[in-house]
């Protein structure tokens, strides 16, 4: 949608831009004759989002006092968490429209608005009075951006701002992606200290084929939750079925189909092509779509859970195509999600079987095989973990999975042969049963460096660390430490 404020043309010019717009507009704005939004009756204030979200608008409306402006918080699904305004004919008016609190805003519902899009395409929207095809809304202009969760980068809601037709929309969109980025910000420094969800790169696409791969080692022999699920994937995509793989981040769902083709095809190519950022995804389609029926190419989109619902309505429609230009056997193509159920609407329908990867944490006698491939992959030779290490490894809950035992077993290898506790990172020892804040992290992380050294004793520990031995017991247990071989004794 192009958001600029009209200039003065000729008559002709202006009448066919119009239609131009219009044109652009209609696939993603839904008709709708009026506002049917549900009602719920109970609003989540407990939310981080409800929390930071309502302190950034109330910042935000101190500085528009005089101006005929609502400022709202919406959850993941539309609903009307907060509004705020101080004008009271602006609140009237949505009070008709039934835009507030308790009430949903989702596309399903109330057709299509600047919140409903912001939502469904993960992207800011902008939708002015005319724009609206729901004669109820066509006073207003609204302007929605979306708010990801920092930490794990899931929709956690909106920012939407609202006032009367004839105000400057861009000024409108400006402020809501300002107070959309403040309260991400705030939600970060005050969801535990983590560190921050990078932004998807949008990896277009990794191919290989057998040959390329001769040099690698064998994949070790897993437990049934991961045989079991390689076994569907090969009975699925040998019958030419659509898949879906779903399971937690990190589970190895690429990994489980790139495998289970190679069984089946060995000299094929196969085509990742990982989500992008929103404003990314029109280059992302454009670059790798052309793939789609190529001869011995299977194709993996994922994270389809996470694409915008134009985008997602796009690759169905090229999806669809491939399969009626019936070839035999017909190109295979996949797609990955965390749940079957946070697949979009349009690409459902596409799929014949759902395999769900087990998380690592269900899966503990992959972990040391895994671990001691993801090393000598690392370091061309086995490396060896002591018994410390073993169990450290063994009893923790692996939260980011596969991906994660990769990134903390390859961080451990590349420093030495011999892995033991003292190389691998202060997570691993913790039991994380409550948030930390940076300087809590900060502690716990220094108390586990001590305590995983070499030889050195309670006492030692305590005095390194400049406290006494009886705050250090107590921090100890504070922090749920448990350092395998160490019963914390002097």
């Amino acid at each position: 949608m192009e958001n600029r404020s009209p200039a003065p043309r000729m008559r002709v010019t202006a009448a066919f831009d119009a239609r131009r717009e219009a044109a652009a507009i209609t696939p993603r704005l839904l008709a709708s004759d009026e506002v049917q939004p549900v009602f719920t009756g109970s609003v989540d204030t407990d939310s981080l989002l409800y929390e930071c979200g309502l302190e950034v608008l109330q910042g935000l409306q101190a500085t528009l006092a005089n101006e005929p402006v609502s400022l709202m918080i919406t959850d993941s699904e539309g609903l009307v968490l907060s509004r705020l305004s101080n004008d009271a004919s602006v609140n009237r008016s949505l009070d008709k429209v039934h835009l507030a609190p308790g009430f949903n805003f989702a596309e399903r519902n109330a057709g299509t608005t600047g919140l409903g899009l912001a939502l469904a395409d993960r992207t800011p929207s902008l939708v002015r009075a005319d724009e609206h095809y729901c004669t109820d809304l066509r006073g207003y202009t609204c302007a929605a951006v979306p708010v990801l969760d920092p930490t794990t980068g899931e929709l956690a809601g909106s920012v939407n701002l609202t006032t009367w037709s004839d105000s400057s929309p861009k000024l409108l969109l400006a402020l809501a992606q300002a107070a959309a980025g403040n309260t991400t910000a705030l939600m970060l420094a005050r969801s535990t200290g983590r560190k921050i969800r990078p932004s998807p790169r949008g990896e277009v696409f990794r191919v290989y084929a057998d040959r390329h791969r001769q040099h690698e080692e064998a994949c070790p022999a897993l437990s049934a939750g991961w045989t079991d699920a390689l076994a569907d994937a090969k009975t699925a995509l040998a019958q030419g079925r659509v898949v879906a793989v779903v399971g937690e981040p990190g589970v190895g769902k690429t990994a489980l189909i790139s495998l289970a083709r190679k069984e089946i095809q060995a000299r094929e190519r196969v085509l990742s092509a990982r989500q992008p950022a929103p404003e990314d995804v029109e280059s992302w389609l454009t670059l790798w779509t052309p793939e789609l029926g190529k001869d011995s190419t299977c194709v993996i989109v994922s994270g389809v859970d996470a694409l915008p619902a134009w985008a997602a309505t796009e690759l169905a429609a090229k999806f669809a195509a491939v399969r009626r230009a019936g070839r035999t056997p017909p190109q295979p193509y996949v797609l990955t999600a965390e749940r079957y159920s946070a697949l979009p609407d349009a690409l459902r329908p596409l799929v014949d079987a759902v395999i769900e990867v087990p998380a690592l944490r269900f899966r503990p006698a992959d972990i040391l095989p895994l671990a001691r491939h993801f090393a000598r992959q690392d370091r061309g030779r086995p490396i060896v973990f002591t018994p410390a290490a073993t169990s450290a490894l063994t009893s923790y809950s692996w939260p980011g999975n596969v991906k994660q035992l990769r990134r903390i077993v390859r961080d451990a290898a590349s420093r030495t042969e011999v892995v033991d506790t003292h190389h691998l990172p202060a997570e691993l020892f913790s039991a994380g049963g409550h948030r930390l804040n940076r300087l809590q992290s900060l502690e716990r992380d220094e108390i586990v460096r001590c305590l995983t050294e070499p030889g050195i004793t309670l006492v030692q520990a305590a005095i390194e660390l400049g406290m006494g031995r009886a705050t250090l017991y107590r921090k100890i247990a504070q922090y749920g430490i448990k350092v395998p071989g160490r019963t914390h004794q002097s």
